[in-house]
């Protein structure tokens, strides 16, 4: 499974979710891609914000070792799901992608993890303590994306087995 999370500058949020989700991933077990990008270019080769970097390791990840890189057409090929943190990011995700199937890969994240539909990650790039509460809520919502996609990959191989036996 290849996963991109994708917020504006790819400094504050996204890199939080990545680091987030690779850590949960790897404690599952899960032999998982996961990536971070921003919709804009004006952090590229930059290390995440310095408040991001303190709340993760507060909580005792380490995200230092990401750098900030734009969204690029060939990922919405290259990646299974790719989770925008708000709405203007995804409505910019979608207009890159080329056809259905690459906007079917397009979420926002919070409405993937089965909280009320339409609801963003707020941007804390502007509010100090914002990074706190953004940590934790991109924490809890991956327990529920990982539980998600693991359903519908289980649902997906028994279509399969299915559609195999009736062959």
């Amino acid at each position: 499974m290849k996963i991109l999370m994708v917020c504006l500058g790819n400094i504050c949020r996204s890199p939080l979710a990545e680091g987030i989700f690779r850590q949960q991933v790897k404690l599952r077990g899960l032999d998982w891609e996961v990536d971070s990008a921003g919709t804009g270019s004006w952090h590229t080769g930059e290390t995440p914000d310095p408040r991001s970097l303190q709340v993760a390791r507060r909580q005792g990840l380490d995200i230092s070792d990401q750098r900030a890189r734009q969204i690029r057409p060939a990922d919405l090929v290259h990646f299974d799901y790719i989770f925008a943190m708000d709405r203007s990011n995804q409505r910019h995700i979608l207009e890159l992608a080329r056809d259905e199937d690459q906007r079917s890969r397009v979420h926002l994240f919070l409405d993937f993890a089965g909280s009320e539909t339409g609801l963003d990650v707020p941007d804390p790039y502007w509010n100090d303590n914002g990074f706190t509460e953004v940590y934790h809520m991109l924490d809890q919502a991956s327990h529920h994306i990982i539980d998600r996609i693991l359903d519908q990959s289980v649902s997906l191989a028994a279509d399969q087995d299915l559609s195999d036996a009736t062959q």
